[in-house]
């Protein structure tokens, strides 16, 4: 079942950034481990636990506390790109007051990278919701396929998110 993003692209920087001082802090995007499951239970808007046993799920920490989850997403190899099949910001990531913003571009250039590695250019896919497609086109440089909610980021699009947030 393909699920839609629902998740806006606040700001593209090289990190994330706290809302209130300013401080930016370096991330990490590791696979979701077993261990992880009792940091999921609560305060999340999907089943990751479920999501993680079809799926490739991975965790946004920073490298100074990887014990909280900023972010997570859930990739799936389609043999010529990464579709993203979900992406959400932590509970205290959303709305005015959310405590850091970059989270979802910080995802999206992850899957990107591992379009890269794998030989795919880059190429991601992922169904928007209706009101967000204009959004990633304008943020991330996302194209719509037709009249669908299909989007896809190509090679030139990924190497810019990805420079952007890989200093590797």
């Amino acid at each position: 079942m393909k699920r839609s993003i629902n998740i806006e692209v606040d700001v593209l920087i090289n990190s994330i950034r706290n809302t209130v001082s300013g401080d930016v802090f370096d991330t990490m995007v590791v696979k979701v481990e077993k261990r992880d499951h009792k940091l999921l239970k609560k305060g999340w808007a999907f089943d990751w636990i479920k999501e993680s046993e079809n799926s490739d799920v991975y965790k946004l920490t920073t490298k100074d506390n990887p014990d909280v989850i900023q972010g997570m997403i859930s990739l799936k190899d389609s043999q010529d790109h990464i579709f993203i099949n979900l992406l959400e910001n932590a509970s205290f990531n959303i709305g005015k007051n959310k405590i850091y913003e970059g989270v979802a571009g910080n995802l999206f250039a992850f899957a990107c990278k591992i379009s890269i590695d794998r030989g795919y250019l880059g190429d991601v896919s992922f169904v928007a919701k209706t009101n967000l497609i204009s959004h990633y086109e304008a943020t991330i440089g996302a194209k719509r396929f037709g009249s669908s909610n299909v989007m896809a980021l190509d090679y030139y699009t990924a190497k810019q998110l990805i420079e952007k947030y890989f200093k590797e």
